[in-house]
């Protein structure tokens, strides 16, 4: 979803070639630069452990492709090889994107992404339960057992606002277009609409990863 159709219902229908439907044949290809993916003008300092290649998702949970992206990503991310860090950066295009950012951020510091990641997804994009307001957020928290005065604490933390604003510096740094994206090693960003798909660009990111593993 680029910034251009965030306008648009997030329930909107997404086109094949949006999705990387399942029997698309992904031939075997060689990515290249302007094409299937960007090289970024300037280097982004990474935040990977020492020795690592960084790896990020730029998401949106009221996004439906990230919606629809997220089953394969977590699969991919399963067969990650042990020099990668990958993680996730929610991105916040308009103000009103904010209150998801804090949602994630505050899963990742009650060690609960892996348990409600997607589930926040399943709430808004299949429940069609609103989730990008405090109270509902809230709501929610307390829903899947997490206690609600300690998530909002958390949530309204000087740590979780300082990750949001990083996270906003990271989106503008790899020049995200849309999401789902791809960030690679500080040096490479791709996406759907680059790659053909996002199977097709988790390929690009395999490649890239490859590039980045030549060049430490």
């Amino acid at each position: 979803m680029n910034r251009r159709e965030f306008t648009v219902a997030a329930g909107a229908t997404l086109g094949a070639a949006a999705l990387g439907l399942p029997g698309l044949a992904l031939a075997q290809f060689k990515p290249e630069d302007g094409k299937q993916y960007h090289t970024l003008d300037k280097r982004v300092p990474s935040d990977a452990p020492a020795g690592k290649i960084e790896v990020i998702e730029f998401f949106w949970y009221s996004c439906p492709h990230c919606n629809a992206f997220e089953p394969r990503l977590s699969a991919w991310t399963k067969k990650l090889p042990a020099d990668v860090y990958f993680h996730r950066v929610p991105v916040a295009f308009r103000d009103d994107f904010v209150p998801q950012q804090r949602l994630y951020y505050t899963l990742e510091t009650l060690g609960k992404v892996d348990a409600l990641h997607a589930k926040v997804f399943d709430e808004i994009h299949n429940k069609r339960q609103p989730t990008n307001k405090e109270a509902d957020i809230l709501a929610f928290a307390e829903h899947n057992g997490l206690d609600r005065a300690k998530f909002q604490e958390i949530y309204n933390s000087f740590s979780v606002q300082t990750k949001s604003r990083r996270a906003k510096q990271l989106q503008d740094l790899y020049e995200v277009q849309g999401v789902p994206s791809m960030g690679v090693a500080g040096r490479y960003i791709t996406d759907g609409d680059m790659a053909g798909n996002m199977d097709r660009a988790l390929q690009v990111v395999d490649y890239l990863v490859a590039e980045a593993r030549k060049a430490k």
